[in-house]
């Protein structure tokens, strides 16, 4: 169950305001989703939640036609900017979309989701089962996540339950039923906060692969 601030405001109106009021982000891959994917053999990706396309960039930049999904027409404009930088805009789509409601179209060798956590209402486990049927045979379905938050953050983040890769295995039953487990651990990394407190955190990884027919 994913609990959320039921004053936070929608999904879309969250992460258009959290993109305008900053700069842009480092652009920089994620590392977990960088060790699990570098020695897969490229094909077409899925990117949910997306953000400004550091994933998307590093995909496509490694051969991938990557298809990257956000609620924020500010993140994905950023992150169409980042891809032509890159070279790889034509390995790249972008589609706006509420993932709550939709996603986009196809069958993917790759389908990511990093971080998917939010403050406004997000049925997670009903993204993740959707995302799990977008799965080509013999494709791989990668599931990142935070599983706590620093001390110094907003207290709004609290109200947002983070799952433990089993948790999100155990929610995917009937969904990914026979599927090979690839990679489910905790990942420990030390975080600084605004005034240069450190922390120790752990992120969870679920990273399973469909079977052929």
């Amino acid at each position: 169950m994913t609990l959320f601030d039921p004053d936070a405001p929608d999904a879309r109106e969250l992460w258009e305001g959290m993109y305008t009021a900053g700069e842009r982000w480092s652009g920089r891959p994620n590392a977990l989703l960088v060790r699990a994917v570098e020695h897969l053999t490229p094909g077409t990706a899925l990117d949910l939640g997306c953000g400004e396309g550091g994933d998307v960039v590093w995909l496509a930049s490694r051969g991938w036609r990557v298809t990257g999904a956000d609620v924020s027409p500010t993140a994905l404009a950023r992150a169409a900017r980042h891809a032509a930088d890159a070279g790889v805009a034509e390995r790249v789509r972008l589609e706006e979309h509420d993932l709550g409601a939709s996603l986009p179209e196809g069958r993917f060798d790759l389908v990511a989701a990093s971080f998917l956590h939010s403050v406004a209402h997000l049925d997670r486990e009903g993204v993740l089962r959707r995302a799990a049927a977008a799965v080509a045979p013999g494709g791989t379905l990668l599931v990142i996540g935070h599983l706590g938050t620093p001390p110094w953050s907003d207290a709004s983040h609290h109200h947002v339950h983070l799952p433990t890769p089993r948790e999100v295995l155990d929610a995917l039953a009937g969904a990914t039923d026979g599927w090979e487990v690839l990679r489910e651990e905790r990942v420990p990394r030390e975080v600084t906060g605004p005034d240069g407190q450190r922390a120790h955190l752990d992120d969870g990884v679920l990273h399973l692969r469909r079977p052929n027919p």
